[in-house]
């Protein structure tokens, strides 16, 4: 066995990437403190092909050398917007006829292993501050919550990696 060469993974131009299907997922970040949290958010965006990613609040933006040391350039690739709450956001989206559900723990939420097939139009997942999760204004106007199954001793994973268990679950149902 050996490690594939960069040119051998095939990988689009970001010219391509741009022009290319996207699954149609918005990444909604209510609040992100962590520029390297932001820079991954766009990393994995890139790596499932996402529609966009949203940039709400004191979420930082592009450019930024902090965001680009873990996006690696794909804040060039992912459309992006920035808002001014993730309230506004939200509100825009449900006009837009999008589903919206939240990533954290509620009394409500299902687990992320029961999603067995994907909304019927578009989705976008919001994800809350490092320390507090999602704001409760902002719960209030999600149409669910997912959580994902943990059996450890901590509460919850770094929303990163959050990230990347939740779009790598429906990454897999819209490829169906």
């Amino acid at each position: 066995m050996r490690q594939l060469q960069l040119k051998e993974l095939g990988r689009k131009s970001i010219e391509e990437f741009v022009h290319s299907p996207k699954i149609p997922v918005i990444a909604v970040l209510d609040n992100l403190r962590s520029l390297n949290n932001v820079g991954s958010f766009f990393r994995t965006a890139d790596a499932f092909a996402l529609e966009a990613v949203y940039l709400c609040g004191y979420t930082g933006t592009p450019p930024h050398p902090e965001i680009r040391k873990s996006a690696l350039g794909a804040e060039d690739a992912v459309a992006w917007k920035k808002w001014e709450t993730t309230a506004e956001a939200i509100l825009a989206l449900k006009s837009e006829n999008t589903v919206v559900w939240a990533v954290e723990q509620t009394d409500q939420s299902i687990p992320l292993n029961s999603l067995h097939q994907f909304p019927a139009q578009r989705l976008a997942v919001v994800f809350g501050n490092e320390v507090h999760g999602v704001s409760p204004e902002v719960l209030s106007l999600v149409d669910g919550a997912l959580e994902i199954p943990q059996e450890g001793t901590k509460h919850s994973l770094n929303v990163s990696v959050c990230a990347g268990v939740v779009f790598w679950k429906l990454f897999e149902l819209y490829r169906k």
